[in-house]
């Protein structure tokens, strides 16, 4: 048993990393559980802009606890900055993929997910045992 948690264990020491890929985890999780609300019921695509926020504000808050859980000091520092990688990347992923510009909305978005991920982190570095 032991052999296979050494096999199958990925620890990263990195706090914003780790901050990032459990963010985009649990954003996937919440895209799955999104597209099977749009499947099952009589939910339209117009209807689904509230609730990304709502993952997507999750998923920040989420990796910025993380973050500021593995960093043990700083929490508002290292999630704000796991905050603002990850709007980075959605906003890379959303060019790419849609050829969406940059705008002004854009920074507020930025700000917003940098003030989740950092009070996410700041939540995070507290849960520390003594």
């Amino acid at each position: 048993m032991q052999l296979i948690r050494r096999l199958f264990s990925i620890r990263m020491s990195n706090p914003i990393l780790s901050g990032l890929c459990h963010a985009f985890v649990w954003m996937f999780i919440g895209a799955l559980i999104l597209s099977f609300f749009l499947w099952m019921s009589g939910m339209r695509e117009q209807d689904l802009s509230t609730y990304t926020y709502v993952v997507h504000g999750l998923s920040l808050l989420i990796g910025g606890f993380i973050a500021g859980k593995r960093s043990g000091e700083k929490g508002w520092y290292y999630g704000g900055f796991t905050g603002i990688v990850y709007g980075l990347l959605v906003l890379l992923i959303g060019f790419l993929a849609l050829d969406a510009s940059f705008n002004w909305k854009d920074s507020l978005q930025l700000l917003s997910a940098f003030l989740i991920s950092a009070l996410g982190g700041i939540f995070g570095v507290n849960t520390q045992r003594s």
